[in-house]
């Protein structure tokens, strides 16, 4: 229902892409709701949104619950919005699929001076159909190395929630969505506009751009230098950088850092960091259709006969045959 005495400060049209992830979706549009009427009457006026898609129907998100779609590019005028929010899904591959088919939705939206803000993988798409160069962009971490490989020349800012460049905007996705949300209202609605409704959603404060996630690596308080030492692995997971290089980023020796991981995880952190590039591969194998090289750049191999080497060794089959299970049990 919407209350059209008042003339609204922002206007959203709402694009869940097939197979979009329902938390980051939920929660941008809860907060929309809040913001947009006194008290929790969820009337439509001092911000307005509408769900976009490519068709009329409903389009399924990645947990089997639909959303209805209000209106199709044949019957909207782009410019009558600010912003065109596009939700992601759990496969960057499949999204970035969908370019042919949104191309031109979004090149319009463009044209016509919509900003543009990607949701998770949704960035993979808007690269995809070329709009996103000349931008920053921040990826979930889990994608990031899988963004810089398919798009080297678009620089990736690492451990942001979101990035505001002009007129595109990203956000890593989850619960992240609420709080670019939250800083997109504050400017178009106003602070006390913004902020409204966030202890209905239990949320006790918006978090920064730069907030660094606690989660990540849930080893005890504080980052200590194994914590430290993992957060640069992920960072330098394409790189040729040392062992010796990464505890002298953390500030100590290889030594006392091979201690540490031991002490911790059981292993050297040569061993862990082995690991970790390895989980990659396995990752992307079975949730991407990209090319074995491609993901080869991702963890700084150029050799993928050796890849495919020790993904035997260490998972017991193939990468093919890896890819293969994974398309014959999707589900699992």
């Amino acid at each position: 229902m919407r209350a059209d005495a008042i003339t609204p400060d922002l206007r959203f049209l709402l694009l869940p892409l097939p197979g979009f992830a329902m938390l980051p979706f939920g929660g941008f549009l809860d907060k929309l709701r809040f913001t947009g009427d006194e008290e929790d009457y969820s009337r439509q006026r001092y911000c307005t949104w509408t769900i976009l898609g490519q068709e009329a129907g409903q389009v399924e998100s990645s947990s089997g619950a639909a959303v209805r779609v209000e209106v199709t590019p044949a019957n909207i005028r782009f410019r009558d919005y600010d912003y065109l929010v596009l939700f992601g899904g759990r496969s960057a591959s499949a999204t970035e699929a969908l370019a042919p088919t949104y191309r031109r939705l979004l090149r319009d939206a463009a044209a016509q001076g919509v900003k543009l803000v990607t949701i998770d993988n949704a960035c993979f798409l808007l690269a995809a159909c070329g709009l996103l160069a000349g931008h920053k962009v921040a990826v979930h971490w889990r994608h990031e190395q899988e963004f810089r490989a398919s798009y080297p020349r678009i620089p990736v800012v690492s451990e942001q929630l979101y990035c505001i460049d002009g007129n595109r905007i990203s956000c890593a996705g989850g619960l992240a969505a609420i709080d670019l949300v939250v800083e997109l209202l504050a400017r178009g609605c106003g602070r006390t506009r913004a902020l409204k409704g966030l202890a209905d959603m239990l949320v006790d404060e918006t978090r920064s751009s730069q907030h660094q996630l606690k989660s990540r690596e849930a080893t005890g308080s504080g980052m200590g230098p194994v914590d430290r030492a993992i957060a640069l692995m992920r960072l330098w997971m394409a790189s040729d950088r040392s062992i010796e290089q990464l505890a002298a980023g953390v500030d100590i020796s290889r030594r006392q850092l091979d201690r540490r991981f031991r002490a911790s995880h059981g292993v050297t952190a040569s061993a862990y960091w082995a690991e970790m590039r390895l989980r990659h591969v396995q990752w992307r194998l079975l949730n991407s259709s990209h090319s074995l090289a491609l993901i080869a750049d991702e963890i700084g191999v150029t050799d993928t006969s050796y890849l495919a080497k020790i993904v035997r060794k260490r998972f017991g089959v193939t990468p093919a045959a890896l890819r293969k299970e994974a398309v014959r049990h999707p589900e699992e």
